[in-house]
C-alpha cells in the first residue's frame, strides 16, 4: 500500500512538472504548514470608508498614515486632469449633477467617517502646494506633513491637522541636487522618529538620498546615498539587470525611509526591488531583494511595521505585481502574500502606500485608476498554508 502510494504520488508529481507547475511552487504550501509557520492574517473591508459627501471622489491615491488616535489620513490627487472630465467629474465642470474632486487631504475615524477634508493651492498663502501630490506623515502632535513628486517640488509643507499652515521645509522650485542642503528632488515619503525629533525624507523622485531634518524647525541634518555613502553622485550609472549586482547609487524612486522602534531606517530603493536598512547616522547595515526579476517601476514601493513594540513584520507594498509582502522582520523572509490585479475589494491596481493602525489592520493606497484606499481587517495570528496570493475574503465567499 505504501509503495502503491508513492508511485501514486511520484506519477501527480511529474504529471504537475509536465505542466509548467514548478515543484518549489508546489511544495511551498505544505513546508509552510507542516513547519507551523504563523503570521499575521487578513480580511478585506469591502464596505471602508464610507462614502464620501458633497459628491466628492478621489482621485489617484498616493499616501496615507495613521495618528495616535487611529485618524487615518490620505492624500490623494484632486487635480481636474486626474479624472475622466466631463464624464467623471461633470458637476466640477457644470455638466451634470455629479461629481467633483474632493479635498486633497481627507482624514476618516476607524470606522470609516470622513472626520475633515481640507488642502490644496490657495490664492495668496504663503506657501506653494505641490504641483504633485505624493506623501503624508502625521505627528505625534497632529502636524501633518506633506510631499510632493511635480516638477518644481523641491520642499516639504507641515500643516496643522486642521490644515492650517505652519511651515515650508526646503526652498520651492529649487535645482535638484543630491547633496544640496536646502532643498529637495521630489520627495516621495516623510516619516518622523518622535524619540529623536527627526523626519526621514525618502529623497527622491529626482534624488537618491535619505535626507533628515529637525521636526521642530525643520532644519537640514544629514543626508546618505546608497551603502551609506557620505555624497551622492547623480550622474553615476543606476542600470539595474536582474540577477546582476544592484547599481552603487539608489536607482529610485527612494520611495520610503522608515524608522523602526529598535534604531534602524528601512529604505525602499524602488527600481532596484530592494530594501536596504541602515542605523539613523547612514551606517549601512544590510540589503534584501524582493521579487527580482521585476522590471518598469519595481517591487518595493512602501513598508508599514506591525504594531507590537517589537514590531516583529513588515508589511511590503508591491505596486507592480499587485500584492503586500508579509515579512518577517528579523530575517527579512517573505512568508506569504495576498492580493491581486483586479477592481474588487482585495484586488489592486498598484498599490502604493501603506500604513497599521494600533489595532493592527492594513491600510492601502492605490494610484493610477485605482484611486481609493483600502482596508485589511487584522485576524490574528494564523498558520500559513498560501505563501503566494493569499486570498483576503472569507472562507464562505471563496
Amino acid at each position: 500500500m505504501i509503495n502503491k502510494k508513492l508511485a501514486i504520488s511520484s506519477f501527480l508529481a511529474a504529471a504537475l512538472v509536465a505542466l509548467g507547475i514548478g515543484q518549489s511552487k508546489l511544495q511551498e504550501p505544505t513546508i509552510a504548514a507542516s513547519n507551523d509557520t504563523m503570521a499575521p492574517a487578513f480580511q478585506v473591508d469591502p464596505l471602508w470608508p464610507k462614502p464620501l459627501p458633497n459628491h466628492w471622489i478621489t482621485g489617484n491615491t498616493i499616501g496615507v498614515d495613521v495618528d495616535d488616535r487611529d485618524h487615518i489620513f490620505t492624500v490623494h490627487r484632486n487635480t481636474e486632469n486626474m479624472f475622466g472630465g466631463r464624464t467623471e467629474i461633470g458637476l466640477a465642470l457644470g455638466v451634470a449633477e455629479c461629481c467633483t474632486p474632493a479635498p486633497p487631504i481627507l482624514e476618516y475615524d476607524i470606522e470609516g467617517n470622513l472626520i475633515n477634508a481640507w488642502g490644496g493651492p490657495v490664492e495668496g498663502a504663503p506657501y506653494q502646494w505641490p504641483e504633485s501630490n505624493h506623501g503624508i506623515e502625521v505627528a505625534a502632535n497632529g502636524d501633518v506633513w506633506i510631499g510632493g513628486n511635480g516638477g518644481p517640488d523641491s520642499h516639504v509643507l507641515v500643516f496643522s491637522r486642521d490644515g492650517d499652515y505652519i511651515r515650508t521645509v526646503g526652498v520651492p522650485g529649487e535645482e535638484f541636487d543630491s547633496n544640496s542642503t536646502t532643498a529637495f528632488g521630489r520627495v516621495a515619503e516623510i516619516a518622523i522618529d518622535e524619540e529623536a525629533g527627526e523626519a526621514y525624507f525618502a529623497d527622491g523622485y529626482v534624488n537618491k538620498r535619505v535626507a533628515v531634518v529637525d521636526v521642530a524647525t525643520g532644519a537640514f541634518k544629514r543626508y546618505w546615498g546608497a551603502y551609506g555613502s557620505s555624497t551622492v553622485d547623480d550622474d553615476a550609472d543606476d542600470t539595474y539587470t536582474p540577477g546582476q549586482p544592484g547599481p552603487d547609487v539608489f536607482r529610485g524612486p527612494v520611495h520610503c525611509a522608515e524608522p523602526s522602534n529598535d534604531g534602524l531606517i528601512y529604505v525602499c530603493d524602488r527600481g532596484a526591488d530592494r530594501v536596504q536598512v541602515f542605523r539613523p547616522d547612514g551606517t549601512f547595515v544590510s540589503e534584501h531583494i524582493y521579487n527580482p526579476a521585476t522590471l518598469a517601476q519595481g517591487s518595493t514601493w512602501d513598508i508599514a511595521f506591525s504594531p507590537d513594540e517589537d514590531q516583529e513584520f513588515i508589511y511590503l507594498a508591491d505596486g507592480q505585481n499587485f500584492k503586500i509582502s508579509i515579512i518577517d522582520r528579523e530575517s527579512m523572509e517573505v512568508l506569504y502574500t495576498f492580493g491581486d490585479g483586479g477592481r474588487q475589494p482585495g484586488l489592486f491596481y498598484a498599490p502604493h502606500s501603506i500604513a497599521t493602525d494600533s489595532e493592527g489592520n492594513i491600510y492601502t493606497t492605490e494610484t493610477y485608476e485605482g484611486k481609493r484606499v483600502q482596508k485589511f481587517l487584522y485576524q490574528g495570528m494564523r498558520p500559513v498554508t498560501v505563501r503566494d496570493r493569499a486570498p483576503t475574503w472569507p472562507a464562505s465567499e471563496l
